[in-house]
């Protein structure tokens, strides 16, 4: 992956500058839940990457495929979270996240 920070969509840039208070209230939040208990930053990437698979969220997997790779997880760790939901969410939408993850790790 590379070093270069990834550019952010241009929908994203939007509302955060259309909201600047829902971005520091949603800023907030995430170092709250960050702060709320003992895991370590790669495995809270880990588990939101899998509920961004699950709810079929391809920028956010995009995101927090980024987020894993900056908190140390590897193209390993992070494509066996996709895999693991096979169960549970079932194998067309873990293919589909799969692609997404892809998207990023395979750009560097």
């Amino acid at each position: 992956m590379s070093k270069e920070k990834p550019k952010l969509p241009k929908h994203y840039l939007s509302v955060r500058e259309r909201y600047p208070k829902v971005r520091v209230a949603l800023e907030e939040l995430g170092s709250a839940v960050r702060n709320a208990g003992p895991l370590d930053v790669k495995t809270g990437q880990l588990i939101q990457l899998a509920a961004a698979a699950g709810t079929r969220s391809e920028g956010s997997v995009h995101s927090h495929v980024r987020r894993a790779v900056e908190a140390g997880a590897t193209p390993e760790e992070i494509r066996h979270a996709i895999i693991l939901l096979t169960s549970t969410i079932g194998y067309p939408a873990v293919a589909a996240a799969l692609s997404w993850v892809d998207d990023v790790l395979e750009r560097s």
